[in-house]
């Protein structure tokens, strides 16, 4: 099988190296890709938020399957290029994708599916915002109504920041959701959809806020881990029967059937899980961390959810223990980042890269915010945690800074979900 995945970051990288592991893989491809990727496939340089070039480039190589990793492609329709192509993708409908594209969208699914989700009211003046405002209680959370790599949303207790920040999104042409705040951990869920059938993969746990004790603003996710050892046996067939399956059910009815990864960002509250984000791909870190624990080899299980066989496969296999990837971030982000500095100790096991692209005297160098993943397994939580720091401790970036609380509570007892209602 001929492969072709389409990102450039450490999801895409985590990706391509459960592929290569893959026997039933006998070509790798990845556009546009990293200095990383490039060490596991061929590199296309194709403008992958351009349905037409991707189609045209996956014909030109002769895939047999196309993973498209990010969200933009998908909201963009390269997708249904893909598969008007002739080719089997991995990766859900335009149509589809607006769970993610469109919080709104995604809102008026959860009801008609009677999903459990917070209360919410889009804006789209800023005349009538702050009436909007007066009808909830802080904490508040505004969200941007479309795709903001994970950097559109705001928390917090003061009114005036809300406030600003939606007047922010709302002068740049973006409406605003406005959210009740649910209490309880979060968690990430992620599920392989073939149109109808939901197959769910391990629960994860991914930390938003750049620095230690979630201080500072939202990023693309600075680390991950998974399982989850704080959470109840029972909560990944709770969130498929009562969230997941309902969404996809109420997706087929409207004839827009969901093909690829169904990721649900969760809050496990008083009243039981409630959906904060539905994403239409793999997230980012939490990748990283589900699927070096994965033992089902992935094209199969890829190309199965494309064309629509989920169901014939054999359950999935896991291997014992867990995982935890913790990023490094380029100095300045999650605003402008530095770029062009010298990494070394970026060709390790265990180190997936991000922004990052090879110099022509062969150095590897940074090129975007989120540089590497670092990820390490082990026996335990304990133990897996370990192992990623200590392999983060032999990379060097200057100027470059990560957090060094990822999977601590969790480690150290702390997490409780609240008592149901």
């Amino acid at each position: 099988m001929r492969v072709l995945v389409v990102g450039s970051g450490a999801r895409e990288h985590a990706i391509l190296f459960s592929l290569a592991q893959d026997p039933a893989v006998t070509a790798l491809c990845c556009a546009s890709g990293n200095a990383g990727t490039a060490a596991l496939a061929e590199q296309r340089g194709l403008d992958v938020s351009d349905p037409a070039k991707v189609a045209a480039g996956a014909l030109g190589w002769g895939a047999d399957l196309v993973v498209v990793g990010p969200e933009v492609p998908l909201v963009a329709g390269v997708a249904d290029a893909v598969r008007a192509a002739g080719i089997d993708c991995f990766g859900p409908s335009a149509a589809a994708a607006r769970i993610e594209g469109s919080k709104s969208f995604a809102k008026n699914v959860m009801a008609a599916a009677n999903v459990p989700t917070a209360r919410a009211e889009v804006i789209d003046n800023p005349a009538h915002l702050d009436a909007a405002l007066a009808r909830f209680t802080p904490p508040y959370v505004v969200k941007d109504d479309g795709l903001a790599a994970g950097k559109g949303v705001v928390v917090s207790p003061d009114l005036e920041v809300a406030r600003a920040h939606a007047l922010h999104l709302l002068d740049s042409g973006h409406p605003v959701l406005l959210e009740s705040f649910l209490d309880g951990p979060e968690a990430s869920l992620f599920c392989l959809v073939d149109g109808r059938k939901v197959v769910p993969l391990l629960p994860a746990q991914d930390f938003k806020r750049v620095g230690d004790g979630d201080s500072g603003p939202n990023t693309g996710g600075m680390g991950a881990y998974a399982p989850l050892p704080w959470a109840d046996p029972g909560l990944v067939d709770e969130v498929v029967e009562r969230i997941v399956q309902p969404v996809v059910d109420e997706l087929d009815r409207r004839g827009v059937p969901f093909n690829g990864l169904l990721y649900a960002g969760l809050a496990l509250t008083s009243n039981g899980p409630a959906v904060i984000e539905f994403n239409c791909r793999f997230g980012d870190p939490e990748t990283q961390v589900v699927l070096a624990l994965l033992r089902t080899p992935l094209a199969g299980l890829l190309r199965a959810v494309a064309t629509g066989r989920l169901a014939q496969l054999p359950p999935l296999e896991w291997s014992p223990g867990a995982a935890v990837t913790v990023v490094l971030a380029a100095e300045g982000y999650p605003g402008t980042p530095r770029l062009g500095d010298v990494i070394t100790g970026a060709e390790a096991d265990g180190v997936l890269h991000a922004g990052t692209r090879r110099r022509d005297d062969g150095a590897v160098v940074s090129a975007g915010g989120r540089v590497l993943s670092v990820v390490g397994t082990g026996p335990d939580l304990g133990a897996a945690r370990e192992d990623a720091y200590r392999r983060l401790a032999g990379v060097h970036l200057a100027g470059s800074h990560h957090r060094s609380d990822i999977a601590l509570r969790a480690v150290r007892g702390e997490i409780t979900v609240p008592s149901r209602a």
